[in-house]
């Protein structure tokens, strides 16, 4: 089943903050008087007011949240170079959306992140999870509040309840956004390679042309081709704006070099601009 193979990264790696003093037997100035220690390797450097939340901390307090609930899920987790982390929950129960393809099934999603070298934001935010492309789509805009309490020698972290913030994502959000996917959906692509060259001509994700002699798609354009038309044929479906916008998240998670929180950016950027057309 799709769902067993997800990405399982460790990210219970060993980390802690230490003084640069005790490491290196010299003064640091004020600011930056502490490492923070990941799997061994110094990966930032912050300040004595700097609360360390540690993965093991965080993402646990999560799932408990998801236990407290009563919620059915499945696991995914990126270790990105022992600095920074993600885990998406990926709701499977009765709330669940066939796109007029029972092999195209969106599912609610929890995603939460951390880092140790300060790269993301320690948070977490509702999306949709998709059967075929198996990405994660982050164009929710629902946010999951908590509150970081620090102290001199201690971080406190506390989680709201899941039970009512679920549902509340499921009435303002989830029923509402997959609606606009079946939109793009019923939408065909009559060219699929002019298609993709307005959309990054809009966008400027990447440059849709190999150079300024050469007008022929670039391989990342090509990429996003081949994708769209693989699905397309996947699904025994024509090509159609839902199946453009899953070709571009598909390659801004796969091929592009970006943080969590720069794909969740230009997700929601090219979700816009494909919805537009619609």
């Amino acid at each position: 089943m799709y769902l067993s193979n997800l990405q399982q990264d460790e990210i219970f790696v060993s980390s802690e903050m230490k003084s640069l003093k005790s490491l290196t037997q010299m003064e640091s100035r004020r600011g930056l008087e502490n490492a923070i220690i990941s799997n061994g390797k110094i990966v930032n450097v912050v300040s004595n007011s700097y609360g360390h939340i540690p993965n093991q901390l965080f993402f646990k307090k999560a799932e408990q949240m998801l236990l407290d609930a009563g919620l059915n899920y499945h696991k995914r987790s990126v270790n990105r170079n022992d600095r920074s982390f993600i885990i998406d929950f990926i709701i499977e129960d009765s709330n669940q959306f066939k796109l007029k393809n029972k092999e195209d099934l969106i599912l609610p999603m929890l995603r939460f992140k951390n880092s140790y070298d300060g790269s993301e934001k320690t948070s977490g935010h509702f999306g949709f999870y998709r059967k075929v492309c198996s990405n994660g789509l982050h164009v929710s805009q629902a946010a999951i509040e908590f509150s970081i309490k620090h102290s001199k020698n201690n971080t406190e972290l506390i989680m709201p309840r899941m039970n009512g913030l679920f549902d509340k994502f499921l009435n303002n959000e989830f029923y509402t956004i997959v609606k606009k996917f079946e939109k793009m959906k019923d939408f065909k692509i009559i060219d699929t390679k002019e298609f993709v060259k307005a959309i990054l001509d809009k966008s400027k994700l990447f440059r849709y042309e190999c150079s300024d002699k050469n007008e022929e798609p670039s391989k990342k354009s090509r990429e996003v081709l081949e994708t769209l038309n693989y699905e397309a044929l996947l699904l025994n479906e024509e090509p159609n704006l839902w199946l453009g916008y899953n070709a571009f998240n598909s390659m801004l998670h796969n091929t592009l070099k970006k943080t969590f929180s720069q794909q969740e950016k230009w997700d929601k950027k090219l979700f816009n601009e494909i919805y537009e057309m619609v």
